[in-house]
């Protein structure tokens, strides 16, 4: 990996999407989608689990309530504080808030993807439609 595959930040570091599909790949990784419910449904990365950081009404009109967002999830999250996050949202800016909100709960190993799952659909890695929340991506062990 070169210097600038990775990017420290406070608490968590931002990745590339080629580095972080190559990852995904040892499969003992949460994979976090902090997009609305609207997006998500558009496609996601596969086995990733939908927790939206905050309403945007210009990408979802459906307005969720607080406690169904992710400063009131984080208890959803494995309880494994060790194990690799991987947040992403569309862009980069709500993974990046997410990722900080994750790394100040005590996660080690907090991941944004930079530039988001557009930059993801860009990279030409892979998406799903699949109609479920999610799927485990981890070992349920963790």
């Amino acid at each position: 990996y070169t210097e600038t595959d990775y990017t420290t930040s406070v608490g968590y570091q931002n990745i590339t999407p080629c580095v972080a599909s190559e990852i995904l790949e040892q499969k003992c990784v949460f994979i976090l989608d902090v997009r609305t419910p609207a997006e998500y449904k558009h496609g996601h990365i596969g086995g990733a689990k939908l927790i939206p950081l905050k309403n945007v009404p210009a990408y979802d009109p459906v307005n969720l309530s607080d406690s169904q967002l992710l400063p009131n999830r984080i208890n959803e999250l494995p309880k494994n504080k060790d194990i690799k996050v991987f947040v992403y949202c569309k862009a980069g800016n709500r993974g990046a808030a997410a990722s900080q909100l994750i790394a100040d709960s005590g996660y080690k190993n907090v991941y944004n993807i930079q530039g988001g799952i557009d930059s993801w659909v860009n990279g030409g890695c892979p998406i799903v439609f699949d109609p479920t929340e999610w799927t485990a991506s981890y070992p349920s062990n963790l």
